[in-house]
This record gives C-alpha cells, sequence and structure tokens, in this order.
C-alpha cells in the first residue's frame, strides 16, 4: 500500500507541477503585455498579491462558511502577500494548494448538511441572524460549524416558507407540512449545489487571470478561446441562439418566457412558453438548475462554443422530457435598433439603441450606426420635428460604431481626442462631412449608460448638438482591445485597457460619468455600480485644451431649455416619488441591518416589507397622459411584410407610452422648435 501511496503522491505532484507551470507561464505573458501595452501599468508587488488572494478568496467562500479560520490564516500566512514573489519566480502550486484546501472544506461541509437533513429542526429555540453587505472575516471553528450551517439552513427554511402565502395563520396551519417541504428543498439544493462545486470542472485559474488582470483597472481581462467568442459575438445583433428567452416564476423555478416561431426551440416542436428547465446539458457536463448558480446555467446557454443543447424539461408537473436543440445564427431582437414616432400635430422621432453592436463581417451594413442611418430616413420620410435617441441601459460596444455615429449627427471637426501609454496625444476626427439629420435632438441617459454610449453622448452634448436627459452615467472613458497571448497557439487572449479618451473640451468622464443636462432620478440609483466603486478604477484628470470647434447652437439655448425643464418637473408626481421610493430603497440595501429573530413571523414580516416595496416600484405609474406612439410609414409597411414582428413591436410601443423621461424630451423638443 505504501508502493501504491507513493506512485500515487508523485503523479499527483507532476500534475499540479504541470498545471502550476502552465498556469504562471500565462500569467507571465499576461504581465508582459500589460507592462508594455497597458494604459497604466503597475508594478507585480506585495499590493497586487493582497488584491489578487482577498478578491480569490471572496470569490470561494464569500458567506464566510467553507473555511475554517484555522484554514484562511495558514494560506493567508502563506500566500496573501507572496503571491507575486511565487509568480514572479513561476511556481503556481498555491492555486493547486488552495483549490485543495476549498474542496476539503466543501466534503466536510456537505457531511455536515446531510447530518442536518437526517434530523428535525429546533424552531423554538431562540436565535437571532445578522446581515452584512460587505466582506467580513473569517471566524469559523471546527466546534460551530454544524451551528453556524443550521442558523443559515433554519433561516433559508423560514424565507422560502414565508413565500408560501400572504396570509401567516394559514402556514401556521399547515406548519409541519409546509416545514418538511420546504426542509427537504432546501438542504437537498444546498447539497447538490456543493456536489456542482466539487464535480464541475471550474477552472480556477481562468479566475485568477481575471483578478490579476482587474487589479491594474476594471476592464482588462482574460479571455480563453470561448469567452473571446462569446464575447465578440456579443457585439454583434446576429449571434448562435436557441430562439428562447428564459425567467423565473414566482417558485423561483427557471421557465421558458418566450419562443420565437423562427427560431430552433420553436422549430423542436417541443417546447412551449411556461415549460420549467430541470436541466442543462451541452454533451460535456450537466447542470441541475435547482441547485446551480443563475451565472452557471446563463454562460451554459449563451456559450458560442454550445452550438447544441439538450434541455430538460416539465410541464404542469408532469413527467419530464428531453429535448435536443441545435442553435442557430438569429437577429437579436432586443439587442437591436428600432425607432418610433411620438405625436400626431407635432411629430418627433424616437430611435432606441440598446448597445453599440458591430458589423463584424465588414461588408454587410449591419452595425448599428448604419442601422441608426436607416431608421432616421424613415422617420424623415414623416416629417419629423425633432429625434429622441434613447440609450437608457445601454453598456456601449462599438467605440468604431460610436465615432461614425456621432460623425453622422456632427457636420464636421475633432470627436475626441485620445491619449496612450505613452501620454501621446491623437485626435479622433469627424469621418463623415455633412449631417444626416439637421433636427433638434434629445438624449435619454441612465447610471447604465457606459463607454461607447458615453463617448457619443458626451460628444452631441459639446457641440451643443444634443440636450442630455437622465442620471449621470457610468463613467468609463477608456478603450479597449483584444490581443493574442501567443499568436502561434491562438488559445489565449487579453482584453487589454490601451487608450484614455478626453472629450473635446480637454476634461473627461472617467471615473465621474457625464452629466446630463437635465438630471433627473431613476429606480436604485443608490445601488447601481458605477465606474468610481472599482477599486482600481482609473481616476479622472483633465488635459489642456487645444481643439477648435464650432457648436450647432449656442450653449445659453441649452442651458435655457434645461432649466425650464428642470422647474417644470420640480413637482412632477413620477420623479418625486421615484426620490422617496429611492429614500426606501436605500434603507433597505445600504443601511447595516440590526439582528433579525428566527422566527417565523419576524421573517414573514421581513419579507411583507420588502415585496410591499417590490410591488410599489412595479405598480408605479405615471400620472401624465400616455404619449401617442405609432410606427413610421416604411416601418408599418414592414410589418406586413413580416408579420411575426408585430409582438415585439407592440410590446416595444405599450413600454414608451407612459415613459416620464420620453414624454420631457418630447416637451423640451417642442419647447425649442416654438422658440425658433
Amino acid at each position: 500500500m505504501k508502493k501504491i501511496s507513493l506512485i500515487l503522491l508523485f503523479t499527483t505532484s507532476i500534475l499540479f507541477s504541470q498545471n502550476s507551470s502552465e498556469t504562471c507561464d500565462i500569467l507571465s505573458k499576461i504581465n508582459a503585455l500589460i507592462q508594455s501595452e497597458h494604459i497604466r501599468p503597475k508594478p507585480v508587488d506585495d499590493s497586487l498579491s493582497v488584491f489578487v488572494f482577498d478578491n480569490l478568496i471572496n470569490e470561494l467562500d464569500p458567506s464566510r462558511n467553507i473555511f475554517l479560520k484555522t484554514e484562511y490564516d495558514e494560506i493567508a500566512t502563506k500566500y496573501r502577500s507572496n503571491l507575486d514573489d511565487f509568480i514572479l519566480s513561476n511556481d503556481c502550486s498555491f492555486l493547486a494548494d488552495i483549490t485543495a484546501k476549498y474542496k476539503s472544506g466543501l466534503l466536510r461541509t456537505k457531511k455536515v448538511l446531510e447530518k442536518i437533513q437526517s434530523q428535525p429542526i429546533d424552531y423554538n429555540k431562540k436565535d437571532t441572524i445578522r446581515f452584512y453587505k460587505k466582506s467580513f472575516p473569517f471566524y469559523l471553528k471546527s466546534e460551530d460549524l454544524e451551528k453556524v450551517w443550521l442558523k443559515k439552513i433554519r433561516y433559508q427554511i423560514l424565507d422560502d416558507m414565508a413565500e408560501t402565502s400572504d396570509n401567516l395563520d394559514s402556514i401556521k396551519a399547515n406548519y409541519k407540512s409546509i416545514e418538511q417541504k420546504s426542509k427537504n428543498l432546501i438542504v437537498s439544493n444546498e447539497i447538490c449545489r456543493i456536489n456542482t462545486l466539487l464535480e464541475t470542472n471550474t477552472k480556477q485559474e481562468e479566475k485568477l487571470y481575471n483578478f490579476f488582470c482587474t487589479y491594474f483597472d476594471p476592464h482588462t481581462a482574460y479571455f480563453s478561446d470561448d469567452s473571446k467568442t462569446s464575447f465578440v459575438a456579443s457585439l454583434s445583433k446576429e449571434h448562435l441562439s436557441l430562439g428562447m428567452s428564459v425567467n423565473l416564476n414566482e417558485k423561483n423555478e427557471i421557465i421558458i418566457a418566450e419562443v420565437d416561431p423562427n427560431g430552433p426551440a420553436y422549430q423542436t416542436g417541443q417546447i412551449k412558453k411556461g415549460d420549467q428547465i430541470i436541466s442543462i446539458s451541452n454533451q460535456k457536463e450537466t447542470l441541475q438548475v435547482s441547485c446551480a448558480s443563475l451565472e452557471s446555467i446563463s454562460s451554459m446557454i449563451l456559450s458560442e462554443a454550445n452550438k447544441s443543447i439538450t434541455l430538460t424539461l416539465k410541464r404542469n408537473s408532469g413527467k419530464s422530457f428531453d429535448v435536443y436543440i441545435e442553435k442557430q445564427v438569429m437577429k437579436d431582437e432586443e439587442n437591436s435598433v428600432f425607432s418610433f414616432i411620438i405625436g400626431k400635430d407635432s411629430k418627433i422621432g424616437y430611435i432606441k439603441i440598446p448597445s453599440f453592436y458591430a458589423d463584424l463581417d465588414g461588408n454587410s451594413r449591419k452595425g448599428c450606426a448604419d442601422d441608426v442611418a436607416r431608421e432616421v430616413i424613415k422617420l424623415e420620410r414623416d416629417n419629423i420635428k425633432g429625434l429622441v435617441i434613447d440609450l437608457i441601459d445601454n453598456g456601449g460596444g462599438s467605440m468604431e460604431e460610436a465615432i461614425k455615429l456621432a460623425g453622422m449627427f456632427i457636420d464636421y471637426g475633432p470627436l475626441s481626442i485620445v491619449v496612450d501609454n505613452n501620454q501621446a496625444k491623437s485626435v479622433i476626427n469627424d469621418p463623415y462631412k455633412g449631417l444626416i439629420y439637421k433636427g433638434p435632438i434629445v438624449i435619454l441617459v441612465n447610471s447604465n449608460t457606459a463607454s461607447a454610449s458615453e463617448f457619443f453622448s458626451s460628444i452631441l452634448q459639446d457641440y451643443n448638438r444634443a440636450l442630455l436627459i437622465g442620471s449621470t452615467t457610468l463613467g468609463k472613458a477608456t478603450m479597449q482591445t483584444i490581443l493574442s497571448l501567443d499568436e502561434t497557439k491562438n488559445t489565449d487572449f487579453l482584453k487589454i485597457t490601451i487608450n484614455k479618451f478626453y472629450r473635446v473640451t480637454g476634461k473627461s468622464h472617467q471615473y465621474i460619468g457625464v452629466t446630463p443636462d437635465v438630471v433627473l432620478p431613476e429606480f436604485y440609483e443608490s445601488i447601481y455600480q458605477k465606474e468610481s466603486d472599482f477599486p482600481t478604477a482609473i481616476k479622472n484628470d483633465s488635459i489642456e485644451p487645444f481643439l477648435k470647434y464650432k457648436t450647432y447652437v449656442k450653449r445659453s439655448l441649452i442651458d435655457k431649455l434645461a432649466k425650464n425643464s428642470t422647474a417644470r418637473l420640480a413637482d412632477n408626481y413620477f420623479f418625486t416619488n421615484i426620490k422617496k421610493i429611492n429614500v426606501k430603497i436605500d434603507k433597505l440595501v445600504n443601511t447595516p441591518k440590526a439582528e433579525l429573530p428566527m422566527t417565523l413571523d419576524a421573517v414573514f414580516n421581513q419579507k411583507k416589507v420588502l415585496n410591499s416595496l417590490w410591488t410599489e416600484i412595479n405598480t408605479f405609474n405615471d400620472e401624465n397622459n400616455p404619449l401617442d406612439v405609432y410606427n413610421s410609414s416604411v416601418n408599418q409597411f414592414l410589418l406586413g411584410v413580416y408579420p411575426n414582428d408585430k409582438t415585439i413591436n407592440q410590446s416595444q410601443m405599450d413600454n414608451l407610452k407612459t415613459n416620464p423621461y420620453l414624454n420631457e424630451a418630447v416637451n423640451v423638443i417642442n419647447e425649442f422648435n416654438n422658440s425658433k
């Protein structure tokens, strides 16, 4: 037996050594590229080591219930300040060591959960639970492991029970049966989740690479060949798709929300709206939906590498059945530009740009800028008197498309100043002479308006070409490119921040965001993550202005329109109440919570408060008269040719009719036209 053990140990050591060498080789190539190409390279030192270690451990054990304090202290002493030394000396065996301890902790936890599963829980024992927003120190002792997990499971069961009815007396009347069902579900899911973590070939190496990258800035990232393919595909409005969307129902089950009649899911003839997804398989691994993370489920469904998927579905609590689907290249309707006309008397054009998707082939004219140009031409045929460009929740995309689009609305002149890692300045000029549209423009933005969409909106703001309405944007004014770590292999890539861009004024919105001319509140604005929330975000600065450019109108006119709009909305019902609801959201999310008694009454009341707030948000409507929203004459004709598009078209129109941001944009354009 000793001989076999020695052979196994020797083999394992060689395996870890090989993995360690390959891991360090990739990290070395990442670092070499960063040091030579990154806009703000930093040394690989103790500061990097602490950042990478802390993020890696937080990723593995965010709730501090897997690693014992003694285990954490041991690996922290060995590695927290020394990862830089290990990496630079080409020794990445620390990752195997940390992963082995993590898996040992998972196995230990699984045994505790199996014990809890087999025994009744005493709900009469007085206890409390506290929730923390930020990471807290490791504290877990071996003798307290069962107690900690019992507390967590007990709360989850009470929370699940509180969801079963709006009537507390009804739950208490059926307490025993409801508790048993909830307990079986909660504990089984926790065990299943741990089994998934143990069995799935989760690549801790990729997490290590990415934490190494994000030390330099939040947008530098490692890509495997698969993740690179998926990322590039996300920049296009056409990509491999199952032709269906999923959602959570009231029971927190993942169900089929919609099935596109033009897609592969519909063509199987087996999938219907409302079907529950039990498991997902890519032929290599299977995820049980009930205990897998939403991130892993999403990755399995969306990954461009998974060209075929097998779904295990259940319909109306019947028997489960398998459906094999091969993905097809489809147009993503929700990620495509669309337009409408607002109002009969004074027609205002409306264009929604969900993202700055690109023409990846380079010759098919399917990019965002060309699509917007086509919609403008359609709207102009109906003699619009103004244009609203909606960039709300537009997270960016292709900078080339943003440059092209800005050039279409600016007559001529510089668009931006780009600075590289040598502090060399270059100017991006308008690629087109003249304007595609000469009328007034209002741009709608919010906290999720980011990157390329901030770039576009800031240019039109500086040229006084558009008035911006909404919330301060995210604050990303850097540009990335994708480079191969080894051009002979082309299997590993780096998305790296190589430039920072400045406005024609010499100022930058990096870190601070673009401030709209008319600032309006939005739901959840105190909890949206902005660029400034990332600890490694590049800070704001400015450069001496040196560009000359001609504005569209005088700034005094924009300021007057903005001032009148702000005055008009001072007592607006919708925006006044958004502020009040945001105070409640902020209190729930950002205020330190008091300890909660572990009783059904306390958990039910907590759930009641949360559900009440959620209902208040979802049922909150604008008191303004509904807008008159309809299709341009060209789009009306196209709907007759493509009737399958009518459903999504009607849904888009209905969502706009009571949009208060759009309502005010129309008011601003009408005031501009009346002031001529």
